[in-house]
């Protein structure tokens, strides 16, 4: 912050309280009796001090029913899906070979066109030398040598 020469400006602050609403008095729904289809069962049981608590039977749990088998078997379906894990792996090595043998034509095609490069500058030298005769031509068997200074 740059210091500044006059005081920060003081700012009127408004302070809302919220305005709770009553609460809604719903009447309660009246009860109505219902009279079951059946009259249940009526258990008595006596205590081992000797009361006798009488109530109705609880049913007992029913246990969920048993699954249906599918319609098709386990061994059906792993069959199934190990032929298309096969059939998949098999697609996917033929795009691998196909792969490699572009790649391999790829490196044969550069390998190639190296060669051609270079053997075409090894023939520009080799013919620009033979017909190019300026320069100093130095025979060396007529020379004399004396102090690293030739003449002939």
């Amino acid at each position: 912050m740059y210091p500044t020469p006059h005081p920060p400006v003081q700012r009127a602050v408004e302070i809302h309280q919220p305005t709770p609403y009553p609460p809604a008095v719903a009447a309660p729904a009246p009860v109505v009796p219902v009279q079951p289809n059946t009259v249940p069962a009526v258990a008595s049981i006596v205590l081992p001090d000797g009361r006798v608590v009488t109530g109705y039977a609880i049913n007992p749990a029913q246990p969920e029913p048993i699954a249906a088998k599918p319609a098709v078997s386990r061994t059906a379906v792993n069959v199934a899906l190990g032929g298309v894990g096969f059939l998949a792996v098999c697609g996917g090595l033929i795009l691998l070979t196909s792969f490699i043998a572009a790649l391999t034509a790829f490196i044969t095609q550069l390998i190639t066109l190296a060669a051609v490069i270079f053997g075409g500058w090894i023939a520009v030298q080799i013919f620009s030398a033979s017909r190019h005769q300026g320069g100093t031509t130095v025979n060396i068997r007529k020379a004399v040598i004396k102090r690293n200074k030739f003449y002939s």
